[in-house]
């Protein structure tokens, strides 16, 4: 397994952030595991990182990027998760625009996830070379710690050794492959995570990729997220954070309640020493109180 305390890769974000925060940045309010500039407190606190799509999908379309990376700075958040499908023009794409936008994180003070539509598996089974040479390719350029696609149709072959060969090619990027639950079967259910990770031991590569483990995605697949997360724990890198409203297709995402004793027992049966990151909407009316409340509060739980 890669974590415990904390992955390898995790150690690093850690660590330079620490450096960067102590040399760059004016002390800011404690939260999300800094008990002072560059000081992680890994026993109390967890890392938590806020996704672009929070502050809502048009408004990240029309402001960029970088506009909500400074709203999750002064959130106090440790991370912030750019999605590809929120850039206005496939250009922001392009390296050179993904390398600044990276460095324009960076200087932050905050580690990025970057996060792609693509899916890992082809909708018959086979791995999609093209689609994560690509998604790596991305990733390092903006300098990610995180790169997150979906599942896909993921069926019996894990294809770990293609997938192995791929993570070497950017082995100097410090890069993790994580793939998540989604929304719909292909790619959110729950035997084919069972699957893939029985089928990545079996094929010798255990190790070579991990979850993201939405909490909230689960319920469009009629899964109770706490079994998920008794089956599936082992291999979580990161969570997404969220609960849901409604019913069918009328669901949606929602902020978890303070006092939500299911989302607190499946936080609870989840790593405590991975990132946690806020994938409900904010109030509009109140952004930056908002996110800075879910951060501290999310960080805590």
């Amino acid at each position: 397994m890669v974590h415990g305390p904390y992955p390898g890769h995790y150690l690093g974000i850690a660590s330079a952030s620490a450096l960067f925060f102590k040399a760059q940045l004016e002390p800011v309010p404690i939260a999300c595991g800094k008990t002072g500039p560059g000081k992680f407190d890994m026993a109390e606190a967890v890392d938590v990182v806020i996704v672009a799509s929070a502050f809502g999908m048009d408004a990240v379309r029309t402001g960029g990027h970088l506009k909500w990376a400074q709203a999750s700075r002064r959130a106090g958040a440790a991370g912030f998760e750019v999605r590809r499908e929120l850039f206005a023009d496939e250009s922001d794409a392009k390296p050179q625009r993904l390398q600044a936008l990276g460095e324009s994180i960076a200087e932050l003070g905050l580690w990025s996830v970057f996060s792609t539509p693509a899916s890992l598996y082809t909708s018959d089974g086979q791995l999609d070379s093209a689609a994560l040479h690509l998604a790596l390719d991305e990733a390092t350029a903006l300098g990610a710690h995180f790169v997150k696609l979906q599942l896909g149709g993921f069926v019996r072959d894990a294809y770990g050794a293609a997938i192995a060969e791929q993570m070497q090619r950017v082995q100097r990027a410090n890069l993790r492959l994580v793939v998540e639950n989604g929304q719909l079967e292909e790619g959110g259910s729950l035997a084919q995570f069972t699957g893939l990770f029985d089928a990545l031991s079996r094929e010798g590569f255990a190790d070579v990729l991990g979850m993201t483990f939405d909490i909230g995605n689960w319920a469009w697949r009629d899964v109770a997220p706490l079994d998920a997360a008794g089956l599936l724990a082992a291999h979580v890198d990161y969570i997404h954070c969220k609960t849901t409203v409604g019913e069918g297709a009328r669901r949606f995402p929602a902020a978890p309640a303070a006092d939500d004793a299911n989302f607190a027992a499946v936080l609870e049966r989840l790593p405590r020493d991975v990132p946690r990151g806020i994938e409900f909407p904010f109030d509009t009316s109140r952004i930056d109180a908002d996110a800075a409340h879910y951060v501290e509060w999310l960080g805590k739980a």
